[in-house]
């Protein structure tokens, strides 16, 4: 091994390689060689993983370096879970390896385990790169942590040294998360976003995994994607079934509409069918002619005021109750959305 893959080998280790025990194949380097049929993938991983030109420039990467940052896994019954290196064990499979360099975690907690998983992979991705459901999932984990005060600080630090390591991306995507954690603000700082759309990230991540996909896939717009969020797991199913049967797509309104009926009683397939394919909408027509009555029109203007002019006030004092109620019903649900 050169001296540039074991300094890359070492840094690593350094990190993660002081708390395995009885496990094959211990290197002196802290290291530890599992054979790849040994692996499993972490369960529900959140990630999508390479494919093209980008994973088989990794895999002609190995053929010619090997696996040179080590996986990180955790035990689990007779396999190691994979917590950090998907791509890297597609891409050592695919060069036809049949070992990788390992890093073995153990006594993690749920949280934790998932903490690396989305830690490293933003490591390896800047976070602009990464897919609307991606980015809920990162946000949702760190915005757990945050809360959660029982979080090891020790393992908070190694994910914060691991960003230093080499061939890994750059800090531009990562913030050390030893400091005081506080709220959306602190997780909004970090990605580049507002407090408002780390709160629609969080209500991402409250959607099923197919809607999420359709999220993704532009067939559901984001903002559309917070209002279904709130809709049982069942309506959710449903919806789903609905967009992909007949390729429609949602948006705003739709979305809107659909939370209303819900929690109003009333959602089923047959209404769920009607607001996705626009037919509701379309039946609402235009509002039928009426008149204002003489009363109101003299309360507010004088007996001699041109017609036009009291035409165009009123258009434009419509407008402006229209638009400070949808900032009222906004600031409402933003309020919601931060609470939850």
């Amino acid at each position: 091994m050169d001296k540039t893959k074991m300094k890359k080998v070492e840094t690593f280790a350094s990190i993660f390689g002081e708390d395995h025990s009885e496990v094959p194949s211990e290197k002196t380097d802290g290291t530890t060689s599992l054979r790849l049929e040994d692996l499993i993938p972490f369960r529900n991983h959140p990630f999508k993983l390479y494919e093209g030109d980008r994973f088989n420039d990794m895999v002609e990467s190995i053929k010619q370096f090997g696996v040179i940052v080590p996986i990180v896994v955790r035990k689990v019954d007779d396999k190691y879970e994979i917590l950090s290196g998907h791509n890297r064990v597609n891409a050592a499979k695919e060069a036809g390896l049949t070992e990788v360099p390992t890093v073995i975690k153990e006594g993690l907690t749920e949280e934790e385990a998932t903490l690396i998983v989305t830690e490293t992979n933003i490591m390896q991705r800047s976070f602009s790169e990464l897919a609307h459901s991606e980015r809920a999932t990162v946000i949702s984990t760190r915005h757990s942590a945050m809360k959660n005060q029982g979080v090891r600080t020790d393992l908070l630090n190694e994910i914060e040294k691991l960003s230093k390591a080499p061939n890994l991306a750059s800090e531009e995507t990562f913030y050390p998360m030893d400091k005081k954690l506080r709220t959306h603000e602190t997780i909004g700082n970090e990605y580049n976003l507002s407090q408002a759309s780390v709160a629609r990230y969080l209500r991402i991540d409250k959607l099923s995994d197919a809607i999420k996909d359709l999220v993704d896939e532009g067939k559901i717009a984001m903002r559309a994607g917070v209002d279904l969020s709130y809709l049982s797991q069942e309506n959710q199913e449903m919806v789903e079934a609905i967009i992909s049967e007949n390729t429609f797509k949602v948006d705003m309104k739709k979305a809107a509409l659909l939370r209303k009926h819900e929690k109003e009683g009333n959602l089923n397939w047959n209404t769920a069918q009607k607001i996705i394919s626009g037919d509701m909408l379309k039946s609402r027509g235009k509002v039928k002619p009426f008149k204002l009555q003489p009363t109101i029109i003299s309360k507010y203007f004088n007996p001699n005021e041109d017609k036009k002019a009291i035409e165009k006030t009123i258009e434009k004092a419509l407008e402006f109750y229209f638009s400070q109620m949808k900032n009222q019903s906004h600031d409402i649900e933003e309020g919601e959305e931060m609470i939850e």
